[in-house]
């Protein structure tokens, strides 16, 4: 079963298989659809002729056909029903298509089969070998979706198992009874053997908020389980929407980036604690005290409070980050903006120049402030960073190079910020568009940034 769930879903021989399964799919698709019988016709003695197959006029019809099929989806998704705030990657709208194409193809294979009538083959063993070729192309498609948003990496990723054995967090690692940490990590020498860091979930109350949170996930680092403890920074992570805190694990990486700088920093790296502000998958509070839920007080006042009280952690504004990607990586900007006595840099991964509902800005207002456009405008990142500065905070942000939309919120923020003072890295993730690559990949150049301001390296 480990095995099983070890098994990589973005590379390797799954991968190879997928494309040898999909390809040949295609193939089967289109030699029955499009040139063994795209078409028939009755004869005077009723029989069933077939007629000069059109196989290219098949194949371009397909896929125009497919093509309209996810644009119609698309813009109903975007801007109907707003699903999603923002387009869907180009890449994830062509292995759409891909799958749409070969769903089509599918069905005129199965039609084929019914008009055709009379075959040497049982009509049932040509449908079952249709669907399976239709299976093996959706397969293809999934994985290639999959690989493009980089957020399963591995089978066990994808059915949640190696999410599900992590353990609560227990006494033992929370807080010590009477105070804070006992020595400043200006102070604090490394042991001769440190365990590895570790992952724990845990309960982020809304005292104050009412906030009714998934669980949060706590990497610990390997100085942490020293003793004594030194007083370590704290980095506070949010996902994506649609998405959990999961991700940060799985698309993030979170772990192994975290112990590679822990083993880099002799056992040293924030306490990250990766929390909800959005309650389920498919909801969007917009980081925000709204209608729609008292995000902003939960993430500034009950999980800073929880965070303080139960772990020891350094206390200093200046030692605390937020961080986040995408939906994320705006709720770190909004965190670091509009509370800059408690987070003192941000990590912003393919971050939108203000929170968003839909695409449209009309019904981000509606939806949270009843249409009050000045409400809603006083909150942005934008418009507070025009009217307060910074000097002493800090912000990292990085996004794909495939990614033009969001590297142009990038270059608008990170100006912003200059000019309200914050010390600004801006960084383009080679090869990565709208995915999990780009914070994964990121997240190094982030905690290096963090470590200097730190004091963690020079």
């Amino acid at each position: 079963m480990d095995y099983l769930d070890s098994l990589r879903l973005v590379d390797g021989p799954v991968v190879w298989l997928a494309w040898a399964a999909g390809a040949a799919g295609l193939a089967y698709l289109l030699w029955h659809a499009a040139f063994r019988y795209p078409g028939f016709r009755h004869t005077a003695s009723g029989h069933i002729r077939r007629r000069l197959p059109g196989a290219a006029v098949v194949v371009a019809a397909v896929t125009l056909l497919a093509a309209l099929l996810v644009a119609a989806v698309h813009w109903f998704l975007i801007y109907a029903i707003t699903v999603f705030p923002a387009e869907l990657p180009g890449e994830t709208l062509v292995w759409s298509q891909v799958g749409v194409g070969a769903l089509l193809l599918w069905i005129m294979c199965l039609f084929g089969l019914r008009v055709r009538g009379r075959s040497r083959t049982k009509p049932w063993r040509s449908g079952a070998a249709a669907t399976a070729a239709f299976l093996a192309v959706l397969a293809l498609a999934a994985v290639q979706i999959n690989i493009y948003f980089g957020l399963n990496h591995t089978v066990g990723d994808l059915t949640g198992t190696a999410v599900a054995r992590i353990k609560p967090l227990e006494a033992g690692l929370t807080r010590a009874a009477g105070g804070p940490a006992s020595t400043g990590l200006a102070h604090w020498q490394a042991p001769a053997h440190l365990p590895d860091g570790v992952i724990r979930k845990a309960v982020i109350p809304g005292r104050i908020s009412g906030f009714q949170s998934r669980d949060a996930y706590v990497y610990l680092p390997p100085a942490y389980q020293s003793s004594p403890r030194p007083a370590l920074p704290v980095l506070v992570l949010f996902s994506g929407q649609p998405g959990s805190p999961a991700d940060w694990l799985t698309g993030g990486a979170l772990r192994i980036r975290l112990d590679r700088f822990a083993a880099q920093h002799g056992g040293v790296a924030p306490v990250a604690v990766v929390v909800d502000p959005n309650g389920s998958p498919t909801a969007n509070t917009l980081c925000l005290d709204s209608r729609i839920a008292q995000a902003d007080t939960f993430l500034a006042r009950d999980v800073p409070d929880w965070i303080n009280r139960t772990l020891d952690v350094d206390p200093n504004p200046r030692q605390w980050a937020a961080g986040g990607f995408s939906f994320g990586g705006t709720c770190a900007m909004q965190m670091v903006t509009r509370h800059p006595d408690v987070y003192g840099a941000a990590l912003a991964f393919s971050s939108e120049d203000e929170p968003a509902l839909a695409k449209e800005r009309a019904k981000t207002i509606e939806a949270s402030f009843g249409g009050d456009a000045e409400a809603f405008d006083r909150l942005t990142p934008l418009r507070v960073m025009a009217e307060n500065r910074f000097d002493g905070h800090g912000v990292y942000f990085a996004a794909g190079d495939h990614d033009p939309e969001f590297t142009g919120y990038m270059d608008v923020l990170s100006d912003a910020a200059r000019r309200a003072g914050f010390t600004v890295e801006t960084h383009r993730i080679a090869n990565a568009g709208h995915s999990w690559d780009t914070a994964s990949n990121g997240l190094p150049g982030g905690l290096d940034f963090l470590a200097r301001r730190w004091g963690i390296s020079p």
